[in-house]
């Protein structure tokens, strides 16, 4: 049986030994699955609810805990990790609170002395391939809803973040769910494709690379299983020419590099009205230089390290060619002289067309300038791109903000506001984004039989 290394990206000591799960590990845990979801459909949605809400109650007594769990698996600064847990805890409450409106049965016109509906059934087991990036939030902003539909969830993390797979199936045990209803299964990636594809999983969702996600959709199209897939993303940023300028490099720094610059929906690519572009580049380099790197555990840390080693390495050759295709490094397009996996937050400008600060995600603390001459040039260069997941645009008018946001090709368009997910609206992209939505009442009926019941 092999073993999973895990390694603090902050000071590259090792931290734990895991041993991954063998086959007879999976079929128990396929199998376990299958006999709880027997019962666990039948179980009245308002005990469901009830669990989740204890669910919510252990995430907030043990905060502490797994935001420091968080932090040394995955490096991420000890606030912003306390406030993953905490929005996890929001996520609970939501369908803790309003899951029995959201698969309460849907009444159709129908003809005289007939009653027809739409009545929302779960599904059986569903396989979740969650990543390292937000290792709990990823996790619960499907557990969440899935769960308390009255479906199974077998938990396939990333390998780097294993004690949190352990600690949020510890977390459901804990506030009384039955056996098998949540496993984590610390399983090597090789055997995803025979999980997938065994007849007790009915459907997977996936959030991670484009690579990942195409693998996951062809398995489960070749078996018939429904699928949600929320992949990477290269969100715009676009400044027009009456934006509170100062305001909004503040906003754009902190939109690039909270999280290690690791997020989906982190503002990649600024794209900037001519009329305030010399302004808005002294800003955000100004506003960049000024983020607080250290240890991530220290609450006044502002950037701590890449989750990887590698995850650093590579995101440096990405800069390193697109400097050599002729872009001009701002500030940063380093890594730090220090122990870990730090990288200095960076900014680009002049960046040729296909190079990969261009044309690939960018995984870290790098943003990328460009110019636009008008609005026109500015959704132009906002949906180059294979990728449709968030953008934002930010304006003095409100009313031009939300006329331009229905020109942006993406799964949600934020005006004068961050790109988030946010348990009461749907989240999910376009493209090589990715297909499906999470959260609100689309989320939560996404993985359900939408059966029509006809009664004469």
């Amino acid at each position: 049986m092999s073993e999973i290394e895990v390694i603090n990206p902050a000071t590259g000591e090792h931290i734990e030994t895991y041993e991954q799960a063998d086959t007879r590990d999976v079929e128990a845990t396929l199998t376990q699955a299958s006999e709880a979801f027997n019962d666990w459909r039948d179980r009245p949605l308002r005990e469901r609810e009830n669990l989740l809400s204890s669910v919510a109650d252990v995430l907030r007594e043990r905060k502490a805990e797994y935001a420091e769990l968080i932090t040394q698996e995955m490096g991420k600064p000890i606030s912003q990790a306390t406030a993953e847990i905490e929005k996890c805890i929001w996520g609970c409450e939501h369908y803790a609170q309003h899951a029995s409106v959201y698969l309460a049965d849907e009444h159709h016109p129908s003809p005289a002395g007939s009653s027809v509906k739409t009545a929302y059934d779960p599904l059986g087991a569903v396989l979740a391939i969650m990543p390292w990036n937000f290792p709990f939030w990823q996790v619960f902003r499907f557990a969440a809803p899935y769960l308390t539909a009255g479906n199974v969830g077998i938990l396939k993390h990333a390998t780097n973040v294993p004690g949190c797979a352990r600690a949020i199936e510890d977390i459901f045990r804990t506030a009384g769910y039955p056996d098998g209803v949540f496993q984590s299964l610390l399983a090597p990636v090789e055997y995803v494709d025979d999980i997938i594809a065994d007849e007790r999983i009915r459907a997977a969702t996936l959030t991670g690379s484009g690579p990942a996600g195409r693998a996951v959709a062809s398995t489960a199209g070749e078996n018939l299983k429904k699928t949600v897939l929320e992949l990477g993303g290269s969100d715009p940023f676009i400044v027009l020419d009456d934006a509170d300028i100062k305001r909004v490099a503040e906003k754009g720094a902190w939109a690039r590099n909270q999280n290690g610059g690791q997020s989906c929906i982190a503002a990649k690519r600024f794209v900037v009205h001519d009329a305030v572009y010399d302004e808005f580049v002294d800003l955000l380099v100004e506003e960049v230089e000024a983020l607080t790197i250290g240890n991530p555990l220290d609450e006044e840390t502002d950037i701590g390290p890449q989750a990887r080693a590698d995850f650093c390495n590579n995101l440096h050759e990405q800069v390193t060619a697109s400097v050599d295709a002729g872009a001009t490094v701002l500030t940063g397009g380093e890594p730090l002289d220090r122990p870990g996996a730090y990288y200095k937050p960076t900014v680009l400008k002049d960046v040729p067309a296909d190079c990969p600060a261009d044309s690939e995600e960018l995984f870290g603390p790098v943003a990328t300038v460009y110019h636009a001459s008008d609005e026109a040039e500015a959704l132009e260069i906002a949906n180059d791109t294979r990728f449709g997941l968030g953008a934002s645009i930010w304006t003095a008018d409100r009313e031009r903000g939300e006329r331009l946001a229905r020109d942006v090709n993406a799964g949600c368009v934020y005006v004068n506001q961050l790109v988030k997910s946010d348990p009461r609206v749907p989240f999910g992209g376009i493209g090589d984004s990715g297909y499906g939505r999470e959260l609100s009442a689309i989320g939560i009926q996404e993985f359900v039989n939408r059966k029509t019941v006809w009664v004469e």
